[in-house]
């Protein structure tokens, strides 16, 4: 299996508005581990690590995001991470 880690910085309305829980639910579905965190600038961070083809499905959904949600961009960077167990929101 070809798996990747990926990190995204989304910003935008995007707390307030379970941008991280719709995350969560959308990483779940695809087996995928990592995060959603706030950061105190208001963005939302995301780790996402899985079958490459997949990580790049949710990358894709991070720009829309659930409704309420107003993503205004996304930086993402693949990393080399220790993978993670399950996906986690804080």
């Amino acid at each position: 299996m070809d798996t990747c880690c990926a990190k995204a910085l989304v910003t935008g309305k995007v707390q307030g508005v379970w941008y991280r829980r719709a995350a969560q639910e959308q990483a779940l579905k695809a087996g995928i581990t990592g995060h959603a965190i706030n950061l105190p600038d208001g963005r939302v961070e995301v780790l996402m690590c899985g079958e490459r083809e997949a990580v790049k499905r949710l990358a894709e959904w991070l720009w829309k995001g659930p409704d309420g949600a107003r993503v205004t961009h996304v930086e993402f960077e693949v990393i080399e991470t220790h993978v993670p167990d399950g996906f986690r929101t804080a």
